[in-house]
């Protein structure tokens, strides 16, 4: 990639040092949205930063914002009509292994002015400049960060800052993923979400340090909630907490996750 010469060594430091904050949040997919968009502004400059979640098959939308109430329902639907002509989403659903893609990639300044996304939805929220970082892409999915500025439009070298930590980042994605998956049977438990999350690094056979390290937690207080879980669950030991949630999850109905 042409524009990763453009990197510094300090780029380098900066992007080891998000995807370090990153790697513990990976026990759900909401934590790591929210680690994500916090973590990615304070590397590239964003006043609106979010993960998207899209399935352009059924036309459907999940975001995640930093801020959070940075967009406001009425905005989400307005965007919403121009979703399936979005120069990003028609880009990354084409190229799938594309990188950081600019509006200004696909359109020019006056092309993106005249437009009705820009006039109705953009221009609403003053933001005049968006790149997005895709995580995973088919034809039934479309999961990307999207930084958006109202300012100067990003650099090469943002680009490609955001192209370093793109590969980690879907990795993390993933990881994600499967711990929801693994964790689904555990929601319908009689644990509290909290408990949830460390029954499931548990499960992983992680130590009481680890998962603490993992959840920003102290170990005394990993220690309390293990407590509770074996209180809840009827047992003595982590082995036996593990066990007798796996057969008390196989015998419960499936609930969804939720935020």
């Amino acid at each position: 990639m042409e524009k990763m010469r453009a990197l510094r060594t300090q780029d380098y430091r900066n992007g080891l040092s998000l995807l370090s904050s990153m790697s513990g949040a990976t026990v759900d997919v909401m934590g790591f949205a929210r680690a994500g968009v916090s973590e990615l502004t304070r590397m590239v400059a964003s006043e609106i930063t979010t993960l998207s979640i899209c399935d352009p098959v059924r036309n459907t939308r999940h975001v995640v914002g930093n801020p959070r109430e940075a967009i406001s329902a009425t905005d989400r639907q307005c965007f919403d009509r121009y979703f399936n002509i979005h120069p990003l989403v028609r880009y990354h659903l084409g190229h799938p292994q594309g990188g950081a893609w600019r509006i200004s990639d696909s359109l020019s300044r006056r092309e993106f002015h005249a437009g009705g996304l820009y006039n109705d939805y953009y221009r609403s929220i003053g933001i005049h400049h968006a790149v997005a970082v895709p995580l995973f892409v088919d034809q039934g999915l479309l999961v990307s960060f999207v930084l958006n500025r109202v300012g100067r439009d990003f650099s090469d070298r943002e680009c490609a800052l955001l192209y370093l930590v793109r590969g980690p980042l879907s990795a993390f994605y993933r990881q994600a993923q499967s711990h929801a998956r693994e964790s689904r049977g555990f929601a319908a438990l009689p644990i509290t979400a909290r408990e949830r999350a460390v029954l499931t690094w548990l499960t992983a056979g992680k130590t009481d340090r680890e998962i603490a390290d993992i959840l920003t937690a102290n170990p005394r207080t990993i220690q309390k909630h293990l407590q509770h879980i074996y209180e809840k669950l009827g047992v003595e030991t982590r082995t036996a907490a593990v066990m007798r949630a796996m057969e008390m999850s196989l015998r419960l109905p499936a609930v969804e996750l939720g935020e």
